[in-house]
């Protein structure tokens, strides 16, 4: 009997730690972002960074897709998900809305000292006093870059868009509010610096014709998002992936590149404080 219960056991331990192993196998590492591009550009931009992190942490990485900027913060907090790619005020939504359980990982070194600019056909705006009686896009309601700091610069120049503004839209996403201003669709827009430059140097936007009259101060953006209650391997594991990328590879340069940057750096909470006040100034944020 004593050698059968020990059997028994032996093969219980051997058969749980089988099924452990083909369910770590079997486990999918799933990322999103929030959808300030098209998504088939988004998906683009993901894959070779998607395939050399499959490499870093061992598991099959897989780039899901999200409707709006809010689904992306319910797919983390409800684990639909396990990384996200967050704009700064995405990143203090998700964090109020999860009461502190998400945690920034690494940023773009661009990303410290982000920009937005607006953007114009029209000869007669060279300043933000002059969208006064004009209509103006902005990208999405939740974007950093395209709504949250543009209105708050706007405010600091003692503009309400709200209410000095002729009408003011949104578009849902950067490429398309370039898009509506080009199409004469608004008089101006906001969006972020980054993508306008991939616009103008992809010839998709001819900048004598659509035109920067304003570019903000530089504010945190963009990071790499996770919850906080994941694995602390698996957490070291993809900072140091992103930490690694080195842009004097080749191989390295062609993820880096699609990702507009020269570096990736650690990044916190904190750094979003700033974000978090402009967000509750402009009656963003509660």
């Amino acid at each position: 009997m004593k050698i059968s219960l020990k059997s028994l056991l032996a093969a219980s331990m051997m058969l749980a730690a089988s099924w452990s192993q083909a369910q770590s196998a079997d486990h999918v590492f799933r990322v999103s972002a929030i959808p300030d591009e098209a998504p088939t550009e988004l998906q683009r931009k993901f894959k070779p960074l998607g395939e050399y992190l499959e490499k870093k942490i061992g598991m099959k990485v897989e780039f899901t897709p999200v409707t709006d900027y809010a689904a992306s913060v319910e797919a983390l907090i409800n684990k639909k998900v396990d990384m996200v790619w967050f704009g700064g005020f995405t990143f203090v939504q998700a964090n109020d809305r999860s009461k502190g359980a998400i945690t920034p990982l690494v940023q773009r070194a661009e990303d410290e000292k982000f920009r937005s600019v607006f953007v114009t056909t029209n000869k007669s705006i060279n300043s933000l006093n002059d969208l006064k009686g004009k209509t103006l896009s902005f990208g999405s309601e939740s974007s950093t870059s395209g709504h949250l700091m543009p209105r708050y610069y706007l405010l600091q120049a003692k503009i309400n868009p709200d209410t000095d503004l002729k009408r003011i839209a949104f578009s849902g996403a950067h490429d398309a509010t370039v898009a509506a201003v080009a199409g004469g669709k608004v008089d101006a827009g906001a969006l972020n610096i980054s993508v306008w430059e991939k616009l103008i140097e992809a010839k998709k936007v001819d900048p004598a014709v659509v035109r920067v009259f304003y570019t903000t101060p530089g504010y945190y953006d963009y990071n790499w998002s996770v919850r906080t209650d994941m694995n602390a391997d698996l957490k070291k594991k993809l900072t140091d992936a992103f930490l690694a990328l080195d842009i004097n590879k080749p191989e390295d340069k062609a993820i880096m590149d699609l990702q507009r940057t020269v570096k990736f750096i650690p990044t916190k909470a904190e750094n979003y404080k700033n974000i978090e006040a402009a967000a509750k100034n402009a009656g963003l944020l509660k």
